[in-house]
């Protein structure tokens, strides 16, 4: 698979103090990447070396097969937390303004920008002052700002930060379409649920060294712990009481977790053995939320 983003044991200081140590990894093109870390982790510094804002006082950052240059920013969209509106312009104004900047002619942002309002479903916003709309009205204008150039790498920082569930959903919706399209995209989040859903890869980084990193899947299955949830009919037999982490008051489910070697098969067949009937038997896998805040403790 190739790679659209690759970084070789990148470093950042200011003065005395390491916000990026020897960060290293690589991003599959086409693929959601999650980049997470705790306040002060080195994660917005990591962003500014990736759009040239910044430069790394060492290491390497390949762009596409290229060593990043100056004319990489035109292939990138970051939308920032801190959102750069400004207020006191008129909405197709100030896209048509930041699409220029982005390298296009006026008539192809006029294009652009038309195509998106038209998707929105938004085009009376289009003499609206900046100030005039909510901070959601805010968010899809930015989003729009960002991919209004089609961007081969996507940088999104709380995207969905003051959006309602509906609109959440459509900006949702318009990132998987994207990433479909062959567009890649680091995500950054708090909200570990929207990762989870949303992320292929995840990248954990914490005092600006990457801690974890890896797919969703392979990272869950890396702190699982053997636990199993049942719902059942009929008596459970007395010696698996001693595996029984939790049991509901009705005793139709239990949670169990497996030692000694013991697999989901062997749980399984010793059930059936007893005459247990099993109506739903499932893997525990723990939630990103935990696996963060475990990692982050450790380190």
């Amino acid at each position: 698979m190739n790679k659209i983003l690759v970084l070789e044991d990148v470093c950042k200081t200011y003065g005395t103090y390491t916000a990026v140590n020897k960060i290293s990894f690589s991003m599959p093109e086409g693929s959601i990447f999650g980049l997470l870390g705790p306040n002060g982790a080195g994660k917005t510094s990591l962003i500014r070396i990736i759009t040239t804002i910044i430069r790394a006082d060492s290491g390497a950052v390949y762009f596409n097969g290229t060593k990043l240059n100056s004319s990489h920013p035109s292939e990138i969209g970051y939308m920032p937390e801190e959102r750069g509106l400004y207020k006191k312009m008129k909405v197709g104004e100030h896209l048509i303004y930041l699409a220029r900047l982005k390298g296009l002619d006026k008539k192809a942002a006029r294009q652009a920008i038309d195509h998106w309002f038209e998707k929105f479903n938004i085009q009376e916003w289009w003499s609206k002052k900046v100030e005039e709309l909510s901070k959601g009205m805010q968010q899809k204008i930015q989003f729009i700002s960002t991919i209004i150039h089609q961007p081969k790498l996507l940088i999104l920082d709380e995207p969905f930060s003051g959006l309602d569930p509906i609109n959440t959903e459509l900006i949702k919706d318009e990132i998987y379409q994207l990433q479909q399209s062959g567009v890649s995209i680091i995500f950054s989040t708090h909200r570990m649920e929207q990762v989870e859903e949303i992320c292929q890869h995840i990248l954990l980084i914490n005092k600006g060294q990457n801690i974890l990193e890896g797919e969703m899947a392979d990272v869950k299955n890396q702190f699982k712990e053997n636990l199993y949830r049942i719902e059942y009919a009929g008596d459970l037999p007395e010696n698996i009481q001693e595996y029984i982490v939790q049991t509901n008051p009705q005793n139709t489910s239990a949670t169990i977790q497996l030692q000694n070697k013991r697999t989901s098969n062997d749980l399984l067949g010793y059930l059936i053995d007893n005459q247990v009937t099993i109506k739903s038997f499932n893997e525990i896998l723990p939630t990103l939320n935990e696996i963060f805040i475990k990692q982050v403790n450790q380190h």
